[in-house]
Formats: structure tokens, sequence, C-alpha cells
């Protein structure tokens, strides 16, 4: 017998038809939005990741040597390949470029509460515009992706904020500020003791009183954002605020502001983050963490030897999203799912097989015995597949040039000719062969 490694599940056939209705909920909003879907790959270079975030990073991945020498890792985030795809064929790629994908990632951490080591997410991306539309669009996929799921504005809230802001408070005070450990340590806020907060802040910088006002200053309200203009006294902080403005003036003409809460707190650790960035929250606190996030970030694609190209993405995880789904009682129900069981008495498999094939020819989810079992153990097998409809094809049956339908919730059954079956009807169904 073999344990399960830790960190990494297992989803049988009734969850995962659940974790299916909710990817392809959100993946259908973003095509509906015309992004496109890619496929990209398990294993990239290592390298990928330590030039971008340094070489203490590989201690958090998959990261190995693979039988030709090379140092490979397991994808931990799908954002530097893509940026990786972009500046590949950037010169071929009409912009801006608006990719969506699914699939899983690989982190060595910490087992928690809606973090595994092994976690499947869907990544939306715009790449090739700096427009605020573009940094709206991301937010209404978002949120018409918690809608459809059956979520509303009382279940969830988007936290949006800026980077330029915090760096620009952060680079107005007068001594030497690590802006991008500050902007790390206010990431970490909400989730660390105050102590060990101030102590993350004063280790990139601040004395206590400069931390004092800038957490002041980060409590500012949506409708006073030009008082953070008037301290900083700088075009950076200008210009953000501004950018904030007008995002946040896109997403009322998308029809979500509704579910936008300035949060200036929010952060997003990661340091490629450069303009407007997000969280989405549990509006109830129940459940505590993150659920999914994103923003801005301009300089990435740059950074991997591409053309300047700002892009602007979000990335909701599977293992958060269900746990606000189950919270607010919308997670699709986890049972298995069959529109027709077609049950066999005797030697009659070809006229079942063609039976199952027309049905299928419809669209349906049709089963058929496979395994030689009885009268009885059929129908209880069609039972725990949820069968709505069993279509019993015997000997006897066909001796009268017919078929038997069942309806499994109310009993109710009737015969029906079985040249004529299913004949015209789309789903047909007991009550149509009825009288």
């Amino acid at each position: 017998m073999y344990d399960r490694i830790k960190g990494f599940r297992d989803f049988y056939a009734a969850e995962m038809g659940a974790r299916r209705q909710v990817i392809e909920t959100v993946e259908r909003v973003a095509g509906g939005y015309g992004f496109r879907e890619i496929g990209t790959p398990a294993l990239e270079s290592a390298r990928l990741y330590a030039d971008k975030s340094g070489e203490a990073i590989l201690e958090e991945l998959y990261a190995f040597e693979d039988r030709g020498g090379r140092e490979v890792a397991l994808t931990p985030e799908l954002t530097p390949t893509v940026a990786r795809m972009v500046v590949a064929r950037q010169q071929e790629l009409s912009k801006p470029i608006k990719w969506y994908s699914t699939r899983p990632f690989w982190r060595y951490e910490q087992v928690q509460q809606g973090r595994f080591r092994e976690f499947y997410q869907t990544n939306v991306d715009i790449f090739g515009t700096d427009d605020p539309a573009a940094d709206a669009e991301i937010l209404a996929v978002a949120a018409d992706a918690l809608t459809e799921l059956g979520l509303t504005g009382a279940d969830f809230d988007f936290r949006v904020s800026h980077r330029d802001i915090l760096g620009g408070l952060l680079g107005s005070f007068d001594t030497d500020v690590d802006t991008a450990a500050a902007i790390r340590a206010v990431d970490k806020r909400e989730k660390v003791a105050p102590e060990e907060y101030a102590a993350l802040m004063a280790d990139a910088g601040l004395t206590d009183a400069q931390i004092d006002t800038f957490d002041d200053l980060l409590a500012t309200p949506a409708e006073d954002l030009e008082t953070l203009i008037e301290f900083a006294g700088t075009d950076r902080v200008e210009t953000a605020v501004g950018n904030l403005q007008d995002v946040l003036a896109a997403a009322a003409d998308f029809g979500v502001r509704e579910y936008c809460t300035v949060s200036l707190t929010t952060a997003r650790g990661l340091d490629y983050y450069t303009g407007v960035v997000f969280e989405c929250f549990d509006s109830t606190g129940q459940v505590s963490r993150s659920v999914f996030g994103g923003g801005r970030y301009d300089d990435l694609i740059e950074g991997f030897g591409g053309q300047p190209t700002p892009a602007v993405g979000f990335a909701p995880g599977y293992a958060t999203l269900s746990l606000l789904c189950q919270r607010a009682g919308v997670w699709p129900e986890e049972a298995l799912s069959t529109d027709y069981y077609v049950l066999q008495v005797g030697q009659t498999r070809a006229v079942a097989a063609r039976i199952a094939r027309e049905l299928r020819e419809r669209g349906h989810v049709v089963e058929s015995d496979v395994s030689g079992r009885s009268f009885g153990a059929q129908l209880d097998y069609a039972d725990s597949i949820n069968a709505e409809t069993v279509v019993i094809v015997g000997e006897q049956d066909l001796e009268n040039d017919e078929v038997t339908l069942k309806e499994m919730e109310s009993g109710e059954q009737v015969t029906a000719p079985v040249d004529e079956f299913p004949g015209d009807y789309q789903r047909p169904t007991v009550e149509k062969f009825t009288g």
C-alpha cells in the first residue's frame, strides 16, 4: 500500500466533476472576452526563476538536474513562461495578446489551508497595452467568473491598490528605504504579528515615526487619494493616483466597480508588479486568506529580453476558490451525473449498442453494461451513477419490437417501439412515449 505524497491530492470522479464545472465556467467567461487558450510546458530551465527572483528561490521549487545535465524546475507559476513565449514571437503576435491557460503548478512549501505543493489555477493575461481599460477588463473577467459561479457582491471583495503609490510614498521619506523590501513587508502585514511587521519595515530602512506615518497614509480612503499627492509632492505619486482612478472609472463602465475597494495595504509580494494590483477576499472573512490576485507587470517582458511590453493579468487558484464557493454554498454538487443507462438482458448487445450510440450522438452521457451483470445488478449500478433514465433492452421486449424506458427517480416506466427509439427526439423521456 502506497501513501499519497504530502501536498499532493487525489480527485475522485464526483469531486473532479464539480471542479471541472468551475474550471469550465472560468474559461468560458475568459473566452467570452476574447482570451485564447494556450498550452505551456510543465518543465522550464531553473534559470528562468533564479534570474528573476534570485538563487534562493530554487529552495522553494521542485528543481533538479535532468539526465542531460540541465538544471530544470517544475513550473511554480505561469508568468515567466508566458513572458518567454511573448519574447519568442513578439514581432509576429498581434497586440494586444490575450491568453488564458489552466494547468497544475508545483512549489515546495509549507502545506496549509488552501495551499498545496501541487495546485491548479487559470492564468488570464493581456500583453501589449497599458490602457486602464485593460486593467478594468481583467477585473471584469474575474468578477464575471465569480458571479457566473453563483457568488454575489456580498460574498467577495476586490481590494485594489497601486504599487507606484506605495513606492512613491516610501521614496518621499528622507531616509534610504529599500522599497522592494518595504512593499514585501506591507504584503505580509495582515499575516504576521504587529511587532514582526514593524521589524520588517525597520529592516527596510524606516524609523518608527516613518512607519506610523506610512501606515496612516495607507488608511487613506478612495475619495481622499489627492492627499497622497500633496504629501509626496512627486509626479510619480500623482501619475499613480491618476492611473488608479482611471482604472476604477473604467471598472465602473465595465459594471464591476461595486466589487472594488481601494486598499493601499494590498501590495502583492512579487517584485515584478508595477502598477494596479488587486486581491480577491471572502467578504465574510471565513476564508481567511486571499482567494486569488493579479495586477500589472509592465517591465517583465523587457526583463526577459523582449521589447518593452506592458502586461496585466490574474490567476484564480482552485484550492482557495473552492473554499469561497463552498462557504457561499455555490460549489457544484459532488455527484456523478448520467443521462441514460442502457440495460441489456440476454443477447441484445447489438441493439443496445445502437441505442447507446444514437443517444450519445445527441450529446448525452450514456453508459451500458460491460461486465456481464444481472438485471438487478445493472439497475443498482444505474442508481449508483445517478442515471436519470434507464433504457431496458431485453430479449422479451425485442420479441415484441419494444424497449422499456424507466425513470429512476419516480419509478415510472413505459414501452416504446424499438425502431422508433430514440427516433427524432433530442432527449427521449418516459413522458414523450406515454399515451
